[in-house]
């Protein structure tokens, strides 16, 4: 799938979609064999099941409120908080209100 915005130097807005959640979906903004970026947009009471990470992941929250439950406990992401995985780290999360936010998943290995 060819996406327009993995060009290098185009500007992806990834700011907090404020009101127009619910009018918007979950979109990758990015992929390449060593990164991918995708915008998670979830309602309310959403929950993604525990799975496990394909690479070093960062979470981002752009807007909304959202609980990870990895390495043992859940922890909430705070506005402008980020949560870092390691590779294979099981986790799972929930949206405690219309939510987005950005992640970020590297794969070093793909470039070796």
């Amino acid at each position: 799938m060819k996406i327009p915005e993995t060009q290098p130097g185009v500007v992806i807005a990834v700011r907090p979609l404020a009101d127009t959640k619910l009018a918007s979906i979950s979109n990758t903004l990015n992929k390449t064999p060593n990164v991918e970026v995708i915008r998670k947009v979830l309602p309310v009471g959403k929950v993604l099941s525990e799975h496990k990470s394909p690479g070093e992941s960062i979470g981002e929250r752009l807007g909304g409120g959202i609980a990870f439950a990895t390495i043992g406990s859940p922890k909430k992401l705070q506005e402008g908080g980020m949560l870092f995985l390691a590779t294979g780290e099981a986790h799972a999360f929930e949206a405690l209100e219309d939510s987005s936010f950005l992640l970020k998943i590297m794969r070093p290995e793909a470039s070796q």
